[in-house]
């Protein structure tokens, strides 16, 4: 079945789109989620939190306004942000052994893996370092714009004009436009 036809069953609650569509995006969304969380377990969590909230807001997709997949997409980012922002998070974080740090520490020079993981490295290899920098920092490691001026040390009106720059030359790779 072609994943358009999937969709419109899918928004007409048809529970065998939802596990066609569940085990054709689950391993590159759950990519997206342990990205940010770091976590396997919580990430699979979250990947189930997703996957129900868009089954419940799947009226409010729109092939108009883009890709299922980006749409499933930015709902697994911000779900995962979004659980690194709690509470329960921060404090079950408090005690990690040196392993996780270690973990992180490797992960954060290793975004090639990350972007790989979602299918996207081909498309982001072409665009210009900083917008390679700018897409790590806010859509795989969950930074806020505030954040990655930080890291980046670049003024924040840099980081939302860079951000919506890189984001249209994406988007133009990808044919979104």
């Amino acid at each position: 079945m072609q994943p358009d036809q999937l969709i419109v069953r899918f928004q007409q609650k048809d529970e065998r789109a939802f596990a066609e569509l569940y085990a054709l995006y689950k391993e590159s969304i759950l990519g997206v989620i342990y990205s940010v969380v770091h976590d396997q377990e919580l990430s699979e969590e979250v990947l189930q939190d997703v996957f129900v909230k868009a089954w419940n807001n799947a009226s409010s997709y729109s092939s108009e306004k883009g890709r299922f997949f980006t749409w499933l997409l930015n709902i697994a980012r911000n779900a995962a942000i979004d659980k690194t922002r709690s509470k329960a998070f921060k404090n079950s974080k408090q005690n990690q052994n040196a392993a996780y740090y270690v973990d992180i520490l490797e992960e954060k020079s290793n975004f090639s893996s990350k972007v790989d993981a979602i299918g996207i490295k081909k498309y982001i290899e072409i665009l210009e370092p900083i917008c390679k920098k700018v897409i790590q920092l806010l859509f795989f490691k969950g930074y806020t714009q505030k954040e990655t001026a930080e890291a980046l040390d670049i003024p924040l009106g840099t980081v939302k004009t860079r951000n919506r720059i890189c984001i249209k030359k994406l988007r133009e790779v990808l044919g979104e436009t």
